[in-house]
């Protein structure tokens, strides 16, 4: 057998285990954005990229909504060894239109993945507005949020916030759901808007929204298994002029005067 033909054959099997070992070490998170939104999917090196090294970073310290903020040089020089990496959620904030908006990026890590340095995905992004903002004004401060404007679009609601789907569902999504049996479902990149103060029963796009949450969630979780906590309501983004509305004031009968004899 020639030198050649040995040569060729050894590189034909180095190009072959090159392509296993790739395939090996392929994450399902690698697949970036998982969504229209851009966000989902995307890795925290590729974020930074993307917007910059953020200016804080929060740690949150319970189940509540409670968080520390920390600068990043102090973050990334000694607070971030202290606690777990996907802990650390990376602050953003503008100013648009007046309006003070605050994103951060929750990460998602592979629990297989044993390097010192593992690879962070983003699963979920929180908006915050100081002050709030109506629900007709959200999609002119976050370019990332581009609800469906159909009129069969999922959407539900209860008394604190409302629950928009968007687009089709994503395999690969998977990754950044913390749900038990999420394998069985699909998931949908879902934009929840939230409001401090409470909803009103008849809700319009004038109501007041402190925050969004861009995250994936299942359709067919919420209407299976969360019927009882997520009301269906129609697509508040697709007939702005008729959710907007008064509703109609029931007409008033005038008191009959009575008539006396002269």
């Amino acid at each position: 057998m020639s030198h050649v033909s040995i040569h060729s054959q050894i590189t034909r099997v180095l190009l072959l285990l090159g392509v296993v070992f790739t395939s090996i070490g392929h994450s399902p998170s690698s697949a970036s954005p998982y969504f229209e939104d851009g966000f989902l999917g995307l890795s925290q090196k590729e974020l930074h990229e993307q917007l910059g090294k953020p200016q804080a970073v929060r740690d949150r310290k319970s189940a509540l909504r409670v968080f520390t903020y920390y600068p990043i040089t102090d973050w990334s020089t000694y607070f971030s060894k202290l606690v777990s990496p996907e802990n650390g959620e990376d602050v953003y904030t503008y100013r648009r239109e007046g309006i003070e908006i605050r994103y951060s990026f929750s990460y998602a890590v592979d629990p297989n993945d044993d390097h010192e340095h593992s690879r962070l995905t983003v699963r979920l992004v929180d908006i915050e507005f100081s002050p709030a903002v109506p629900i007709s004004r959200l999609p002119g401060l976050i370019p990332e949020f581009r609800p469906s404007t159909d009129p069969a679009n999922p959407a539900f609601r209860s008394n604190i916030w409302v629950l928009l789907f968007k687009g089709p569902s994503s395999s690969d999504a998977r990754f950044i759901v913390r749900e038990q049996g999420k394998e069985q479902l699909d998931w949908t990149l879902c934009y929840q808007l939230f409001s401090l103060q409470g909803l009103p029963d008849r809700l319009t796009t004038e109501a007041l929204i402190d925050r969004v949450e861009i995250s994936a969630q299942s359709l067919q979780l919420v209407t299976l298994r969360q019927r009882h906590t997520h009301e269906r309501i129609p697509n508040p983004y697709a007939h702005p002029s008729d959710t907007q509305s008064a509703p109609p004031k029931p007409s008033s009968k005038s008191i009959p005067v009575p008539q006396y004899a002269e």
